[in-house]
């Protein structure tokens, strides 16, 4: 039985060692990160992924009491700013539903996210904040509340912005209950935004875009298939309890490594500050 998922890890179970595919593992700041890459066409049909860099990153539960988004997010950081572009504005898109609670770490992540396009010239001097990299940063909503597919939204906003990149984060499913709130997954290849439960929206890459996409996401729900699939509404999408705490932290997490990735010059202190 197959099961959806947005995690290239869990894709590429399996097929490790065969052509176009090579994964490893390190550990950095005491998180372990799984790098999986896809560099052939042909693997990345048989995976369902397209070619590029993923990095999966294996935390402590985000609902856990014990978890402090304060003690690893330089982790996550650290891949940023190797798949980023050194120089230039950046875009990031939070991407989701914010009234609803699985698909809100888009729109919560954008709200803690520190927009800096603004502050130039003699203001950010006298600020003591002319070091910031320039971020503009925005939560398009979804096609059911605006009339605007994001991946629209986004692009109309690329072609007067001229970003040297984009950050796009979304919320993800999980084939294995076990990854639910606990993976981070960053790539290098865009996004697909609401593939992971069957809802398919355009593609928001570097193609479409014209500029360099990198994509940030958490798990937050799985697919329950019951044995008897002839009864109506067998198929569910579940969630776990703590959905409530997952997202807040989850979003703080990723709020707190981009702005690591982006203004390195700042304390880890400072940035867990902005929130």
């Amino acid at each position: 039985m197959n099961y959806r998922t947005d995690l290239t890890i869990e894709l590429a179970e399996g097929v490790d060692g065969a052509s176009g595919v090579s994964t490893d593992v390190s550990v950095r700041s005491g998180v372990t990160i799984t790098r999986t890459i896809i560099s052939d066409s042909a693997a990345a049909e048989h995976i369902g992924k397209p070619q590029g860099k993923y990095y999966t990153l294996e935390l402590l539960p985000f609902g856990d009491a014990a978890f402090e988004p304060d003690e690893c997010f330089e982790a996550a950081s650290d891949i940023l700013r190797e798949l980023l572009p050194e120089h230039g504005c950046v875009l990031t898109a939070g991407l989701g539903n914010s009234s609803i609670t699985p698909d809100s770490i888009g729109p919560k992540a954008a709200g803690r996210i520190l927009a800096t396009r603004h502050i130039s010239g003699e203001l950010a001097e006298k600020c003591g904040l002319a070091p910031l990299r320039k971020t503009a940063v925005i939560a398009p909503g979804v096609l059911g509340q605006t009339g605007i597919e994001a991946a629209e939204h986004i692009k109309w906003l690329c072609s007067g912005l001229m970003p040297s990149a984009v950050i796009v984060i979304d919320a993800m499913a999980a084939r294995s209950l076990s990854r639910l709130g606990r993976t981070l997954q960053i790539c290098d290849t865009g996004i697909s935004p609401g593939s992971g439960v069957g809802n398919d929206r355009p593609c928001i890459d570097s193609a479409y875009l014209g500029t360099r996409v990198i994509s940030m996401g958490v798990p937050t729900v799985a697919e329950l298939k019951a044995a008897d699939r002839a009864e109506a509404g067998t198929d569910m999408i579940v969630t776990p309890r703590e959905i409530d705490m997952l997202t807040d932290r989850a979003a703080r997490f990723i709020a707190a490594a981009v702005n690591g990735a982006l203004q390195p010059h700042l304390h880890p202190t400072e940035i867990m500050k902005l929130f």
